[in-house]
């Protein structure tokens, strides 16, 4: 497909655009869009971009060799500053020093602030255990043909299904 603005180059950026609920697209090369001011790299309000710029200025003083590569997987921070990924959990903890600078300027902090998964109630997980093994406990009574000592099991099991005490 042909450059819309100047027909001569192949488009190869496609711009949509949607305005008054309106969409329009047009197909520019790479010269026309740099002349209307459009590049065909990220936008400079792309999270990935701005991570990427920004680890590059947390990384430009350190020198590659001094953080070696990471045991588990191999990556070094050559290949983290050029994709902006870490490639297992371990290069967190072997790449410490170089991200704590990062992650401080990009987060704010170097500790995790967020929600927290909480169990539930002790009590609640106590009583699940042990509706748990009082079934086991009717189960083998049932199977023994011991039904005076299942019935009393099968009233403990509905009274802590109830959210009485036993």
């Amino acid at each position: 497909m042909l450059c819309e603005n100047c027909g001569t180059n192949e488009a190869a950026i496609h711009l949509t655009q949607i305005q008054n609920n309106e969409m329009t697209t047009r197909h520019l090369c790479e010269p026309c869009a740099e002349q209307m001011g459009l590049s065909s790299g990220a936008p400079a309000n792309a999270p990935l971009a701005d991570f990427i710029a920004q680890m590059g200025k947390a990384i430009a003083t350190e020198t590659v060799a001094s953080a070696g590569t990471c045991p588990s997987c191999g990556l070094n921070l050559a290949d983290f500053k050029k994709t902006g990924r870490l490639g297992c959990a371990r290069c967190y903890s072997t790449f410490d020093t170089s991200l704590r600078g990062l992650l401080r300027k990009l987060h704010g902090g170097t500790q995790h602030t967020g929600k927290v998964y909480l169990p539930p109630h002790p009590s609640e997980t106590d009583r699940t255990a042990r509706v748990v093994s009082l079934r086991r406990s009717l189960a083998r009574a049932v199977e023994n043909e011991d039904f005076e000592r299942a019935a009393g099991l099968r009233d403990q099991i509905r009274r802590l299904e109830a959210g009485q005490e036993v």
